[in-house]
């Protein structure tokens, strides 16, 4: 069991792994990989991850202050582009059904140090495999580390809602 809050659902390859937002967070860092098996086509799991450019898909509750997050895919979505808002994260890369890659705003990262995400695609057999990675700067007082970790912990929570909802809604799609 991991009790670090780093890990969830993430093979010990997959944690080992390079990711685009490897290189967007100076050292000394920490990675936090979260995965899920989708038995939807990997196209249409991007088309659902794009959506994370308008919705949380975690606890709207929480992270959407009470709205919900549409459980149909939208049309018209303008085209993914750097510096796009994509959660709390801004666009840096991405290559359309394989990945999306943000940092955090300078805002933000002046609050909680430098971070980045990658959304990534594998195709498998009957689907796709999501992982997600987060990368997190690890310099600090004890108190940027101690609050990095209540940070690891509550992502954790939040982003295991979000993957187990897109999962739900792709597959539910992904049915002919």
């Amino acid at each position: 069991m991991n009790l670090s809050g780093r890990v969830w659902g993430a093979t010990g390859p997959e944690q080992e792994a390079s990711y685009p937002c490897d290189l967007l967070v100076g050292a000394p860092a920490e990675g936090w990989t979260r995965a899920v098996d989708i038995a939807a086509p990997t196209g249409l799991v991007f088309r659902w991850l794009r959506q994370l450019t308008i919705a949380p898909y975690s606890y709207d509750w929480i992270d959407f202050r009470g709205r919900k997050s549409p459980h149909t895919l939208v049309e018209g979505l303008p085209e993914l582009a750097p510096g796009q808002p994509f959660l709390v994260f801004e666009i840096t890369s991405f290559e359309s059904g394989t990945h999306i890659t943000g940092v955090l705003p300078a805002r933000l990262a002046e609050r909680h140090g430098q971070m980045a995400v990658s959304y990534i695609l594998r195709p498998l057999d009957g689907g796709c495999r999501l992982v997600v990675k987060v990368v997190a700067e690890a310099k600090g007082s004890l108190a940027h580390r101690l609050r990095r970790r209540l940070l690891a912990w509550g992502d954790l929570v939040m982003m295991r809602k979000q993957l187990l909802t897109l999962k739900k809604l792709a597959e539910r799609d992904g049915v002919a």
